[in-house]
């Protein structure tokens, strides 16, 4: 496992990915939800 493992959170950022080892913000995911209309803005 290292910078080549594309299932590792080393790996992910070698390669500048997002996975389930590394998610993005979550701020970022509700904002881009509430602009894609998938969750209602009350």
């Amino acid at each position: 496992m290292g910078k080549g493992d594309l299932k590792s959170r080393r790996g992910k950022i070698n390669r500048g990915t997002f996975g389930a080892s590394r998610p993005k913000k979550e701020a970022n995911r509700q904002a881009r939800r509430l602009k894609l209309g998938l969750e209602k803005n009350d």
